[in-house]
């Protein structure tokens, strides 16, 4: 590897750090929604240099986490409750979509690894580590959908699914938050997915989403 090779690796590694610390800043509201996002108290926030936080705010602002604004300036995506029951609409009908695919392509395989994300999900609620149950839930959900066969629409459930969590720590901090034991719903989905039952499968699913939609559209009432 020669010296131009190795810098550009270092200046990518640097450019992905900047973006996943960010990332999870603007999800848990560390950085709030509509703050305004100066590359240089990021640098100082991250310790890197101006160029990887540049080019993270870019990528984040193609994951609708950031916004651009006056050209050159960036901030936090703003948030409302019409906005979030957009988010909460379209997961509704491309989820459905996507679950529908996977059952009707469902294989031994997939249902091992649905069953395996679900057990890990069980396991880290247990934990106390935010962040583990975090990345267990996440992953449980997009493994409902992985053996569709559409790269874009899965894409787009991640993203989607990304959107939505930020939400759900915004409504945390709300008055009329109220947590909520999601045990029994995520296993009447992974009972139906496994029996290869779409239509209940889907009807778990959805109503999963809109009961928690309706959890947080009070607490989202209050931005």
């Amino acid at each position: 590897m020669n010296v131009m090779q190795q810098k550009e690796g270092k200046e990518t590694s640097a450019t992905r750090s900047a973006y996943m610390a960010l990332r999870q800043k603007i999800l848990t509201g560390e950085l709030p929604a509509g703050e305004k996002l100066k590359i240089e108290q990021l640098r100082v926030m991250l310790d890197t240099g101006a160029s990887p936080v540049r080019e993270a705010l870019s990528l984040l602002t193609s994951d609708m986490l950031v916004e651009r604004f006056d050209q050159r300036g960036f901030r936090a995506a703003s948030a409302s409750l019409e906005n979030f029951q957009e988010i909460l609409s379209l997961r509704c009908v491309l989820e459905d979509m996507a679950l529908r695919q996977s059952i009707a392509r469902a294989t031994s395989a997939w249902e091992e690894q649905l069953v395996l994300a679900h057990h890990r999900m069980k396991r880290a609620s247990t934990d106390n580590d935010v962040a583990t149950f975090e990345v267990a839930h996440k992953s449980f959900h997009m493994a409902l959908l992985s053996n569709a066969d559409s790269p874009i629409l899965i894409r787009y459930c991640g993203q989607l699914y990304d959107l939505n969590i930020r939400y759900r720590y915004l409504a945390a901090g709300g008055t009329h938050y109220q947590k909520r034991d999601v045990a029994a719903e995520h296993e009447e989905i992974l009972d139906a997915a496994v029996r290869g039952d779409a239509d209940a499968a889907s009807s778990a699913l959805i109503n999963h989403y809109r009961v928690t939609g309706e959890y947080l559209s009070g607490p989202l009432s209050e931005l």
